[in-house]
């Protein structure tokens, strides 16, 4: 995409959904960065279990978040996420982040900053995920696609990432949808393009997006 404007392509859907695959692998077909936003705000509730910050202290949490310094990591590709060169992979997913991701994400000053985080991160154009990219972060964005599945895969998708039994996804995911409802409910924007990937593959889900991505002119 080199010469052209570069966008903010805005996938969003509930955890489960697919989202991570595909905006990964989208990204690389477009030649974007991938930021993975819940991924940010993960980072912040390690960050705040280590330090002892209070889930409940909104204005605590916010200059936390604003003190981690995300970036994008130029080792990668497509290019991701780099947040002060922390919070591994596996501690960003363990059961304490878990269960204390939605009580940081839920202040809306925390939100804020966060927010203004990824939309400096993306002002070169990237494949954003999340719950309200198309509906807060960036709705201007010219493709903005919104991922659903039936309950039952996206346990099972989850349980395949994490490695862990699907009694244990399914009671994490209800608390988790259950408390993200609340603040953040996912809602697809006005003019997204819902797919449902039940009974898709990954490679049908990405030739749907490519698709999308064609006829707004974002891919060859």
């Amino acid at each position: 995409m080199s010469g052209a404007v570069r966008p903010v392509v805005a996938i969003d859907g509930q955890a489960g959904s697919g989202k991570s695959t595909l905006a990964r692998r989208l990204a690389a077909h477009l030649g974007l960065p991938y930021l993975n936003t819940g991924l940010m705000y993960r980072a912040l509730a390690l960050r705040a279990l280590r330090a002892g910050v209070d889930p409940g202290d909104g204005a605590g949490l916010a200059r936390l978040a604003g003190s981690i310094g995300f970036d994008l990591d130029l080792r990668v590709s497509p290019l991701g996420l780099a947040n002060g060169g922390e919070a591994p992979e596996d501690a960003l997913t363990s059961p304490e982040v878990e269960s204390t991701v939605s009580q940081v994400s839920r202040h809306p000053e925390v939100r804020a900053v966060l927010r203004e985080e990824q939309r400096r991160l993306a002002q070169g154009g990237a494949v954003m995920e999340g719950r309200d990219i198309g509906t807060v972060v960036a709705p201007e964005s010219p493709l903005k696609i919104y991922l659903e599945a039936h309950p039952e895969e996206r346990v099972e998708r989850r349980a395949q990432e994490r490695a862990v039994g699907p009694d244990e996804v399914a009671e994490a995911l209800e608390s988790r949808d259950s408390l993200d409802s609340l603040t953040n409910p996912a809602v697809p924007a006005p003019d997204a393009v819902a797919i449902d990937t039940t009974d898709l593959s990954p490679d049908e889900v990405l030739e749907r997006a490519l698709e999308l991505a064609r006829e707004r002119g974002l891919a060859p």
